[in-house]
C-alpha cells in the first residue's frame, strides 16, 4: 500500500513550496506540491519534490481516455468533428452551448441524456447555474462537467456492439480499452496501481506524476505509438487547441491560456491541485500536483512552467501567472504568485521555481 501524504512528510523532506499567496507585503499562505516535466521518450527534462508518489491524475488525462473513442472507429462511423472529440476531453462548464451540444451528440446516437452514467451536478459557470435556479430546472446528467467524456464512451460501446449500460463498470469492455490506453501512455501497470472511484463514476488509478507527464508528451508528439495512436493523439490534441473554450468554459484557466497559447500547447485541469499540458512541438509532458488540492495553486504553478519552458513569454502569461485579489470594495489587496516572484525580487526563493528552465527543457 502506497503510504498516505502524512506518512509520506513525516519520513521525508516535503514538497516545496510552488505558490505564494500574499496579503500586502506578507505571505499568508503556501501551497506545496511537485512538478514533472517529461520528454516523449522517457527522460525526465525538469522536477521538482517528490514526482515518483502515486497521485489520482482525475480529468487531467481526459485525452487518454478518450483515445478509444478514436481508435475504435466510432468517432468516425458517428461522424464526430473536433466538436465532439473536444468535448469528450472536456471538464465543460455547463454553459448552454455546451449542454445543448452533449445532447445533440446523443440526438446522433439515438440516445437520450438517461443513458450518461455520470451523475448531475450545478454548471460550473455561475452566470449557467444561476439561470438553472431562475427558470426552477434542476441540473441534470448534461450539466455534469463529464457529459462529453461519457458521451464518448457511450458512442465507443456501441460501435463495438457492447450493451452501453453499466460503461462506468472497471469490469466494462469500455473501461478494459480506456485502462489498456491509460497504461500503455503512461508506462505504468495500472492493474497493479491504487484504484479509486472518480467523481463521474468511472475507474480512477493512482500513479507516479513522471508517469502522467510521459503520457502528455507521448500524447504531442505520437513517439513510439503505432500509426493509428498517433492519428488519434493528433487529432484530440489538434481539436482542444482549437476548441479552448468547449475543453473549459468561459474564463477559466484552460480556455485563457490555450487562446494566448495560439497551438503551441494543449492544457488541462483535473481536480484536487492537479494540471497537465501537452507541448507537441518540443515532445514534452507536464504534470503538477499541488498537495492540498487547490486549484488556483495549481493554475499558477502551470502558467509559471510555461513560461519557463519558453512556451508563453512574460507579457502574455502576466494574468495567468500572477492572480490578483480583490477585497469587497474593488480594491487589490493580495496575490497569489509562484513562489519567490511575488515580492519583486529577481531571485528565486530555495522553494521557487529553480527545477525548470528553459535551457534544460531545449537539452531535451
Amino acid at each position: 500500500m502506497a503510504p498516505s501524504l502524512a506518512e509520506r512528510d513525516s519520513a521525508s523532506e516535503p514538497n516545496p513550496i510552488l505558490v505564494e499567496v500574499w496579503r500586502g507585503n506578507v505571505v499568508e499562505s503556501v501551497h506545496r506540491g511537485a512538478i514533472s516535466v517529461m520528454s516523449d521518450r522517457g527522460e525526465s527534462i525538469a522536477a521538482m519534490g517528490d514526482i515518483a508518489r502515486p497521485v489520482f491524475p482525475r480529468s487531467a488525462v481526459k485525452m487518454i481516455q478518450a483515445l478509444p473513442l478514436i481508435e475504435s472507429g466510432a468517432a468516425d462511423r458517428f461522424r464526430l468533428t473536433d466538436v465532439q472529440v473536444a468535448l469528450a476531453c472536456a471538464s465543460h462548464s455547463g454553459e448552454r452551448e455546451h449542454v445543448r451540444t452533449v445532447e445533440s451528440w446523443l440526438n446522433m446516437m439515438a440516445l437520450t441524456p438517461g443513458a450518461l452514467e455520470c451523475g448531475a451536478h450545478a454548471p460550473f459557470d455561475r452566470g449557467a447555474a444561476d439561470e438553472l435556479v431562475r427558470s426552477g430546472v434542476a441540473p441534470s446528467a448534461l450539466h455534469n462537467n463529464c457529459s462529453g467524456k461519457h458521451a464518448g464512451f457511450l458512442a465507443t460501446a456501441m460501435h463495438a456492439g457492447d450493451d452501453p449500460h453499466g460503461y462506468v463498470e472497471a469490469s466494462h469492455p469500455v473501461q478494459r480499452r480506456v485502462s489498456l490506453a491509460l497504461g500503455e501512455m503512461m508506462g505504468a501497470d495500472v492493474a497493479l496501481a491504487p484504484c479509486g472511484t472518480d467523481g463521474c463514476g468511472i475507474p480512477a488509478f493512482a500513479v507516479p506524476l513522471q508517469a502522467i507527464a510521459l503520457g502528455m508528451a507521448k500524447l504531442g508528439s505520437g513517439h513510439g505509438s503505432a500509426p493509428v495512436r498517433a492519428a488519434a493523439s493528433r487529432r484530440i490534441v489538434t481539436a482542444m487547441m482549437a476548441l479552448p473554450w468547449l475543453v473549459s468554459g468561459t474564463g477559466r484557466f484552460d480556455q485563457r491560456a490555450m487562446m494566448l497559447g495560439g497551438g503551441r500547447f494543449a492544457t488541462k485541469m483535473g481536480a484536487e491541485g492537479v494540471h497537465a499540458a501537452i507541448i507537441p512541438g518540443r515532445g514534452l509532458g507536464i504534470a503538477i500536483k499541488i498537495d492540498d488540492g487547490a486549484q488556483r495553486a495549481a493554475e499558477v504553478a502551470m502558467a509559471a512552467v510555461l513560461v519557463k519552458l519558453g512556451v508563453l513569454d512574460g507579457g502574455e502569461a502576466e494574468a495567468l501567472c500572477r492572480v490578483r485579489l480583490r477585497n469587497s470594495k474593488g480594491r487589490e489587496v493580495g496575490r497569489i504568485v509562484a513562489a519567490g516572484e511575488g515580492d519583486g525580487s529577481s531571485t528565486p526563493r530555495r522553494n521557487g521555481f529553480v527545477g525548470v528552465s528553459r535551457a534544460s527543457a531545449e537539452a531535451g
